[in-house]
Formats: C-alpha cells, sequence, structure tokens
C-alpha cells in the first residue's frame, strides 16, 4: 500500500466520521525523538505508538501512550497475561498495519479491516485535550481533539482497552 492510498484512507475515515484535523507536514521522523522535533500545536499530546505481538505470534496489540513516559514492557505483558511480547517485524506491520517502521499510529486501525489488532491506550492519554499522530505517512503529523480520539476509537471497531500503562 503506497502511503498516499493509506494517508487517503485516513482522511476518508475521519471525513466519516466527522472528525477535523489540523495537518503538519515535516521531514520524515520515523521515531518518537526525532518527531518531538517537529512537534506543534500548544497543549497537544505527542503520542508514542508502539506495535507488538504475543510470543505465539498469533495476537498483535496496538499500544499509544503519551510520548513523554516511558512504558515497562514487563508490565505491560503482566497486565495483558499473553507472555512474552516482542516488537513486530516491519512484514507483520504491514500486514496488519498496512504501514512501514516509523509510521504506526492510531490512525493505521483504518487498515486492519477484519480487526485483528487490539488497542491498549494509556488511561493518561484519554484524558488529553487533543493528540498528534502520523496520517500512515511519517512525513506528516494531524492533530485532532481528544473527543475526536475517544470517538475515533469507539467507532473504528477494534477491540481496545484502556490501561494504566505506566
Amino acid at each position: 500500500m503506497s502511503s498516499m492510498i493509506g494517508q487517503q484512507r485516513v482522511y476518508d475515515t475521519l471525513a466519516a466520521m466527522d472528525i477535523a484535523f489540523d495537518y503538519y507536514e515535516h521531514p520524515e521522523a520515523p521515531t518518537i525523538e526525532i518527531a518531538a522535533q517537529f512537534y506543534r500545536g500548544e497543549g497537544t499530546t505527542l503520542c508514542k505508538n508502539l506495535f507488538f505481538r504475543n510470543h505465539k505470534g498469533n495476537r498483535h496489540y496496538l499500544v499509544i501512550m503519551d510520548s513523554r513516559h516511558e512504558m515497562d514492557i514487563h508490565s505491560l505483558e503482566k497486565m495483558l497475561h499473553q507472555g512474552k511480547l516482542s516488537f513486530a517485524s516491519p512484514e507483520r506491520m504491514m500486514r496488519y498495519l498496512g504501514v512501514k517502521p516509523g509510521s504506526v499510529s492510531l490512525f493505521c486501525l483504518v487498515n486492519d479491516e477484519q480487526h485483528e489488532v487490539t488497542l491498549f491506550v494509556d488511561e493518561q492519554l484519554m484524558k488529553a485535550g487533543k493528540v498528534s499522530f502520523h496520517p500512515n505517512d511519517n512525513r506528516a503529523s494531524l492533530v485532532i481533539s481528544g473527543d475526536d480520539m475517544r470517538r475515533f476509537i469507539e467507532q473504528i471497531g477494534n477491540p481496545y482497552e484502556v490501561l494504566k500503562i505506566y
């Protein structure tokens, strides 16, 4: 899937959900550290997005949280009761989320038509006023309201759970 097709799917989905966004184009930002250099939007929470698989490789998880916090993977493993977790390979990322490494975000769920990926959202992120995610391409960021993020999560159809991640 080309990044333009992936981006358009995000824009079409947001339009269908009547979710407004601010668009910011920037140089490629494949890591949260690089993305922070281009961070815009006073009062906006820059989000960290991590894609995992369980030890059997038969379950996949997208974890989103405030980028200012570290996540303890061992604590997450205990919360999920799925045994050892590892980062999913680029091939799995493309298969389940339709993106390459460095472009994972909440909006990738538009590509998971079978709803095979379970979303875990940190409870503090659910309280954010505004949030920022890549639109399936790490050369741009979209800012939406926290209310719209919560609505997106409800309407996209993937199973999700709100957890205290850190």
